[in-house]
Order: C-alpha cells, then sequence, then structure tokens
C-alpha cells in the first residue's frame, strides 16, 4: 500500500512540475459512437493523468467537413477527429493540415496496421505514396429486400440483375403510392455515393470511376447504368419522394442500406427487421454469375493534425484504443458496423457476432468487395456535378443516357483539371 502512494504521489509530482498535456479530440456526432468513446477516454484519462484527451463531437454544422475547416480557420480545429473520409482526408493533406501517418510515427504505425490485419484494408487510403488516415470502419453499402413481400408476389429469391428488377417494378408498381425498389439516395452531394458510384462498382467489377485525375466512367459500365436509372424513371417505377422509413413501410421493397441502420429497424420495426434479405447491388444483365460482386465503401477515419503539440502522445492514446480488439467487439456491439480489419471472419473475438448475428455475418463478408471513394480533393464538386449533369437529366428525362455521360464526364474533367 506504502509503495503504491509512493507511485501516485510520483505521479502527482510529474503532474504538478511539468502540466497537463492536453489533446483535444473530436467524433462523429452519432449516438451509438459517443457511447463507444465516452468510457475510453474517461478510462484513458484516469489511467494517464499527465496526457489528458478533451473529447468533443465534431461541431453542429452544415457538415463535419464544414466544421473542421472553420475551426481549422479560426485556429481552433482538433488534434485528433475521426469521422473522416478519403475525399476530405486528400484535400486536408493538399493543405498540409495532416500528417502522414507512416511517415511521423514509422514502423509503429505499421506495426498498428499488422496488428489489427489491415494489410489490405490499407491500400485504398494510399495518397502521393503515404496513409494520413487511420481507417476504423468500413461498411459495405448491399441492398436490403423485404423477404416478406417477395414471398407474398411469388419470389423465392431477391432480384439480382437489371431486367429482374424491371420485372418486380411492374408487379409492385402503384405510382405515388408503392415501388420496386429505391434508385436514387438524393439530391445532396454525398447521395452520389449510395446510388450511382454503388452501382458503377457493381457493374463494371470494382473498377475505378476517376483515373489519373481523369473520370472514366463514360464506358460500357456507366452506360448500363445511366440506362438502368433512365429507365426505371422513363416506366414511372422509381420516385425520389418516399417519405420516412420507405423501406420499413413497404414503399419500397429494395434500398441500398447500411449496417448503421440495422438498430433503427429492430427497435423501431421489429416485424421488418426480422424479414430482411441482403445481397450485393443489382448488376447488369449477363454479369458472370461466379464473380464476385463489389459495392461502395462507406468507410472513414483518423487523422492527426499537423497543428497537435503532442503527437506522439496522440498516437499513444490512438495504439491504446485499437492495439485491443475488445475494443473493436464493443464498436460491433453498438453499432453494428464492421471495423476496418482484415480478420474479422477468423478472430475469436468478433466469433460471436458471425455466428449470432447473420446479418453481420453477411456484412462482414462483403468487406473485401467494398471500394473507397476516389481519393480526390474535389469530391464535393464533383459529386454534385453528377447530380447536376446525370442524375437529375436521368430522373426528369431531359437527356439520353449517353449524353448524359458524355455532358457529366466532360463537367468533372474541367474540374480535376
Amino acid at each position: 500500500m506504502r509503495k503504491l502512494l509512493s507511485v501516485l504521489l510520483a505521479v502527482l509530482l510529474v503532474v504538478a512540475v511539468f502540466g497537463v498535456k492536453k489533446i483535444v479530440f473530436w467524433t462523429a456526432p452519432n449516438p451509438l459512437q459517443e457511447e463507444f468513446w465516452k468510457p475510453l477516454v474517461e478510462e484513458w484519462n484516469r489511467t494517464h493523468p499527465d496526457v489528458q484527451i478533451e473529447w468533443s463531437v465534431i461541431p453542429a454544422a452544415g457538415s463535419s467537413e464544414e466544421a473542421i475547416l472553420t475551426a481549422i480557420a479560426a485556429g481552433k480545429g482538433p488534434d485528433i477527429s475521426t469521422n473522416i473520409f478519403s475525399g476530405f482526408a486528400a484535400q486536408l493533406a493538399e493543405m498540409g493540415a495532416i500528417v502522414p501517418l507512416d511517415e511521423e510515427f514509422g514502423k509503429d504505425f505499421w506495426i498498428l496496421v499488422g496488428i489489427r490485419r489491415m494489410e489490405d484494408v490499407i491500400k485504398g487510403w494510399e495518397l502521393n505514396g503515404h496513409y494520413y488516415v487511420f481507417p476504423i470502419y468500413s461498411n459495405p453499402m448491399l441492398f436490403w429486400w423485404r423477404k416478406d413481400i417477395l414471398k407474398k408476389l411469388g419470389w423465392d429469391r431477391p432480384p439480382r440483375t437489371y431486367s429482374e428488377i424491371y420485372e418486380l417494378a411492374k408487379q409492385y408498381t402503384v405510382p405515388k403510392e408503392k415501388y420496386a425498389v429505391k434508385v436514387i439516395a438524393g439530391r445532396n452531394w454525398w447521395d452520389r455515393w449510395f446510388d450511382f458510384i454503388t452501382y458503377y462498382y457493381a457493374a463494371s467489377g470494382g473498377k475505378p470511376y476517376i483515373v489519373n485525375g481523369k473520370a472514366v466512367f463514360n464506358d460500357e459500365y456507366g452506360k448500363k447504368v445511366a440506362e438502368f436509372i433512365y429507365t426505371m424513371f422513363k416506366n414511372g417505377w422509381a420516385t425520389i419522394e418516399l417519405g420516412r422509413d420507405p423501406f420499413e413501410k413497404g414503399t419500397v421493397i429494395g434500398s441500398i442500406m447500411g449496417p448503421w441502420h440495422f438498430n433503427y429497424t429492430k427497435e423501431h420495426y421489429p416485424d421488418v427487421y426480422k424479414n430482411i434479405a441482403i445481397t450485393p447491388p443489382p448488376v447488369p444483365d449477363g454479369y458472370p454469375k461466379d464473380k464476385p460482386i463489389y459495392t461502395f465503401a462507406d468507410t472513414k477515419g483518423l487523422v492527426v493534425f499537423k497543428s497537435c503539440k503532442y503527437k506522439k502522445e496522440a498516437w499513444e492514446f490512438i495504439k491504446w484504443v485499437f492495439s485491443n480488439p475488445e475494443n473493436d467487439a464493443r464498436w460491433i456491439e453498438l453499432t453494428k458496423m464492421p471495423p476496418a480489419r482484415g480478420d474479422i471472419a477468423t478472430n475469436p473475438y468478433f466469433k460471436k457476432y458471425v455466428e449470432e448475428d447473420p446479418y453481420f455475418a453477411k456484412t462482414a463478408s462483403y468487406v473485401a468487395y467494398a471500394i473507397p471513394p476516389a481519393l480526390i480533393t474535389e469530391t464535393i464538386d464533383v459529386q454534385n456535378a453528377m447530380t447536376t449533369y446525370l442524375i437529375e437529366p436521368l430522373m426528369y428525362l431531359k437527356s439520353t443516357p449517353e449524353k448524359a455521360l458524355e455532358k457529366v464526364v466532360k463537367e468533372i474533367n474541367k474540374i480535376l483539371k
């Protein structure tokens, strides 16, 4: 007891003499993620009196990106932040606002990557030969289907191809009342991740839509996707005005969904939750049945800002959290989102979730086929252009698929120059 008191007194003396190192840490403004971080930060602060984490969620703004940029401009940015997608990371890196983790922390960075079996996952985050983001989670965007409604319509499995969706649409559609699938996610720039980009990855076998600073999706795969969207709207089989909870209310039978939505459906629509079938996104007719179907990865991670005074201590906190698989298990328990790890199917820490939760197991099985968005600094402008020159002309039948693709690629390449 006397020895313990001596140690505590020594720690307090060090803190008193040298002061407390404070690290400002921002996380996503999401209740479940807040529930994950709160006890971890409290435990760290209790056991590391000389290095204290000042934790809060990213301030309210139009978007997390806007809030962070505003804070940086005012000289009040965080030292560490989560909720960083690849395009925003590219923008921050170009500004010189964040550090390349592999360069700043060297071998230590790669040790942590190895601990989490992230060697393949990390490849999608390379920017100019460096890695500025430590990925936290990777959500494969998959199609949820109402198994109960499909069964009533005589379907023993969900549609796989565009033609099968057309067939289902003919059966189910009642204009302004119900539709087969939610084709377009919305009009926000980020909605393009959850419609065109997801469809394009699926149709092309995971081909990138921007290569060497040029948009390349006006190819055979882009044409098939554009034709699918156009056909659905031309025949009155799709609309963008679907109201709240269209999947749960049966307004649509199928929709691109993320695993973060499982908790909501289970809590508010328990009968619907029991009747979910999960598949990869639909593919064009003729897509090989033995070929894997790729999809978009809604994946975000953590960055360390160059303005951080205590980078070494900040990295120690990051290591402390992410080297412990128990924390990833708790993340799964709370959020239902797969951690950005390559060993979910084999690590005994996650066996419970894989064996007991078929929805999580199915979602996690597609992490290997989920691709992040293009690593470009102009993500918002590029995806706004997709909305203006591609999605809206197809929805409102103002252009043919080929002309819309030609126009949008031309406009995007002006932006990328």
